[in-house]
């Protein structure tokens, strides 16, 4: 549990990082790659919040 939560905050970090990245330089590969990695912090939040249900429901 608290792999998934440690793996959520340092995607939405790198995610941030990317983005601050495109606003200091203005090159296009910095935004993609911060909706990139935004992209997988959605799918490690569902799971994270897919095992929060499931430990709940057992």
């Amino acid at each position: 549990m608290a792999f998934l939560r440690t793996l959520f905050l340092l995607l939405l970090l790198i995610s941030g990082g990317f983005f601050v990245h495109f606003l200091a330089t203005g090159q296009e590969r910095y935004k993609h790659y911060g909706l990139r990695v935004l992209r997988w912090t959605v799918v490690a939040a569902f799971v994270f919040f897919g095992v929060l249900i499931l430990e709940r429901a057992f």
